[in-house]
């Protein structure tokens, strides 16, 4: 254990019970879980940071919104506003948080989005001002035990698995990891495309000690797809770019971004970043100190939502900004597992709107 591992341990045992009492207090009944007759995926992990959230949430909007009227909710982290907000015309990252944005962005126009950090209260506002919803989504909420999904995704990441973490602040981990044994189904994400089965079973094996005897545990990695002119999403012919992120972990995007351009400036920013004039400066600062390189700002989907902004078209406007967009890469017998446990839980719920 480092020096300051010592000083963060007696921290850790308090986080570790006062988040373990809570969890106890859901178990026996004292604090009291609601079950909606609308069918509910929970979408979570047991980490604080980048596990692949979103992306899960995009991929089960993928596959539903043909077929179900579908609502997404999140509490819309990084927001400046609070309370219950159904994302509309004229919304913004500011008022909703960047990742139910970047959803909004792409599926407004098929889906409901909505934000409420009392997912209790938020969900049945949903119905009234929706009724025709036959699904809801919920991002990010796998300890916000109040209502009780009917299939609870647990996600967590190849490279830091939760039966490898601490609780907070001494690791990553909002709970202990037997929190796990809630989850119905296991996706570990961001695994590499080579991933052999040999790994596979080192990974099951100490998963399985956590988990319900016959819950499944899935591998998924992300896929980076063409980038796309944010302005008028066409896409672009260039090789240069200077990378802006400002998610949790960036290393596997750079990764991909050096195995397909030249990347000659990179630009980190912490996770739900909120940019400001001077970011923005210095972003053009770079864009003309490369200029013989005549290079592209080439960020996220998340990231790029909120540099295209309206107040930073002054300083952007002539710049190319493009989006990489990320999706969710399973193999196909664990993509049809986890579509059949979600198709199930929407079946046996048999709900009808009122519309």
């Amino acid at each position: 254990m480092q020096p300051n591992q010592y000083f963060m341990y007696p921290f850790s045992l308090l986080y570790d019970g006062i988040t373990r009492l809570r969890n106890r207090m859901f178990d026996t009944g004292l604090k009291k879980s609601v079950a909606f007759e609308i069918p509910t995926i929970v979408v979570g992990n047991l980490a604080i940071g980048g596990t692949g959230k979103t992306p899960m949430v995009e991929f089960f909007v993928e596959n539903f919104k043909e077929f179900h009227e579908v609502a997404t909710l999140s509490r819309g982290y990084g927001r400046k506003t609070k309370g219950f907000i159904l994302a509309g015309l004229g919304v913004t990252a500011d008022e909703i948080g960047d990742e139910p944005f970047q959803v909004f962005s792409k599926y407004g126009h098929e889906i409901t989005v909505a934000v409420g950090e009392q997912r209790i209260l938020a969900i049945p506002q949903i119905i009234v001002e929706r009724p025709a919803t036959e699904l809801v989504i919920l991002d990010d909420a796998f300890q916000h035990r109040y209502v009780k999904g009917d299939l609870n995704v647990l996600l967590t990441t190849f490279q830091r698995p939760f039966f490898k973490d601490h609780v907070l602040p001494l690791g990553m981990l909002r709970e202990r990891p037997e929190g796990a044994g809630r989850a119905d189904v296991v996706v570990v994400t961001k695994s590499p495309e080579t991933l052999g089965e040999a790994t596979k079973r080192a990974y099951l094996e100490q998963i399985r000690p956590f988990v319900k005897k016959h819950c499944p545990v899935l591998f998924a990695g992300l896929k980076y797809g063409e980038p796309y002119n944010v302005r008028n999403k066409e896409k672009g012919d260039f090789r240069k770019v200077i990378l802006v992120s400002g998610i949790a972990n960036n290393k596997l995007l750079k990764q991909w971004v050096s195995s397909n351009y030249e990347l000659v400036e990179v630009l980190e920013y912490s996770d739900h970043h909120h940019y400001n004039e001077k970011d923005i400066k210095y972003m053009v600062e770079q864009i003309k100190r490369h200029k013989g390189a005549n290079p592209v700002l080439l960020t996220t989907e998340k990231d790029a939502v909120k540099l295209n902004a309206n107040k930073f078209l002054p300083y952007l406007q002539e710049i190319p900004i493009f989006a990489v967009p990320v999706q969710v890469r399973f193999e196909e017998k664990d993509r049809d597992t986890l579509l059949d446990m979600a198709s199930k839980v929407i079946r046996n719920k048999a709900y009808k709107s009122e519309v």
